[in-house]
């Protein structure tokens, strides 16, 4: 892979030489992005396999999946890193596009770009992690929970490989293919956090439910984000667009590998299993509305000539306040059961809000730190 600058002179031949450059790029961010998708399956797999069968041990398919899903980002965020260094000692330029600018590590022993840095952190982190799991699966044999400590450390190290995923396809948004990419990474993240919530359930017992606070805030935070990072229109759109495609693939997939699974290796299924799949039912079905809301709104700021800002805020609060007030619904037609007290409703409804507004200014903060990833030139294109 190479990834120095093809040294072209004439102004007429450097945009065709960077969009060489970062096309030979794309096949480590393949990996890297592969890599993370088949985490996020080794997941959804692995919950809906502790709610229909029970406890597993450590070196179930879930599992293996996951962890080679790590394997392959990490892999791919080293080779890179080396080749950046290499080229960097041979006196090569190197290119930008690949990553992000390159930074120093360990006292510019190894040059790493700044997108492959922070998956390759992710995936040795998940390393790490994963050692104390075996571990603690050989104190305690089967995992009876899925947040267990070292489950949580391996959570928060694929949540790290992904940011780096997304930051190393916004360096390329400029070009069509790179913006396709920035979103469906965006929603590969979108759609693993949302099992992150799950921890919030340690903070309810109020009015408010925190766990579906917690999936408005994600869920806005990523849809702002698709909009912000590309600034223009289908942004918010197009993150919400592969979430729901995601969301129904996993809808069959998660309950059809569990039991295909639970009989090839003669486990019996639970007396009574999941309603609906445990990871597809977490995400809020209304976020195609949240994101045309978010569109809209978008729409009527760049028409008026006005700053964004305000009108992130206003799109936050008003996605969140929508996802937060439909989740209720959401849980009674699929698990047939009632609607929570009205007070509970309009609390988390306004609760949703309030961090609706603050997942849209962190997101049009992200977004705009994203933006810059690219080289100058490529943000002069895009805009």
């Amino acid at each position: 892979m190479d990834l120095t600058a093809p040294g072209a002179t004439a102004a007429t031949r450097v945009e065709p030489a960077k969009t060489r450059t970062a096309r030979r790029g794309v096949p480590a961010a393949a990996f890297v992005l592969g890599g993370t998708v088949l985490s996020l399956v080794g997941l959804t797999w692995d919950v809906q396999w502790h709610n229909d069968v029970g406890p597993d041990t450590f070196f179930t398919l879930p599992h293996l999946l996951l962890y080679s899903g790590s394997a392959f980002s990490g892999l791919a965020s080293l080779f890179v890193v080396l080749a950046t260094t290499a080229a960097e000692r041979a006196g090569r330029p190197v290119d930008p596009l690949v990553g992000g600018r390159a930074v120093g590590v360990f006292g510019r022993t190894f040059a790493a770009p700044v997108g492959y840095l922070v998956s390759g952190i992710g995936a040795a982190s998940f390393l790490l992690y994963g050692l104390w799991d075996q571990w603690w699966h050989s104190l305690y044999g089967f995992d009876a929970v899925i947040s267990s400590p070292p489950h949580i450390g391996l959570l928060l190290s694929i949540t790290i490989t992904m940011v780096g995923t997304v930051m190393v396809f916004a360096t390329v948004r400029a070009r069509r293919w790179g913006a396709g990419w920035t979103l469906v990474a965006l929603a590969v993240l979108l759609v693993f956090s949302m099992v992150t919530t799950l921890g919030l359930q340690q903070v309810n017992g109020g009015a408010v439910d925190a766990v579906t606070v917690g999936g408005a805030f994600v869920g806005v935070l990523f849809v702002v984000m698709g909009a912000r990072v590309l600034d223009r229109p289908g942004g918010a759109l197009g993150v919400t667009v592969v979430v729901a495609l995601v969301q129904a693939v996993f809808w069959w997939f998660s309950p059809w590998a569990s039991r295909v699974y639970a009989e090839a290796i003669g486990l019996p299924m639970r007396d009574k299993v999941s309603l609906a799949p445990s990871l597809p039912s977490l995400i809020p079905m209304c976020l195609l509305a949240v994101g045309v809301l978010v569109e809209v709104v978008f729409l009527v700021a760049r028409r008026g000539g006005r700053s964004p800002k305000l009108f992130g805020l206003l799109a936050g609060g008003a996605g969140g306040l929508l996802v937060a007030a439909l989740a209720p619904v959401q849980r009674g037609w699929l698990y047939s059961i009632g609607l929570p007290p009205v007070s509970g409703v309009v609390a988390t409804a306004v609760a949703g809000a309030v961090f609706g507004a603050v997942a849209g200014f962190l997101g049009m903060r992200f977004g705009g730190m994203l933006r810059h990833l690219a080289p100058v030139q490529d943000r002069a294109v895009a805009a």
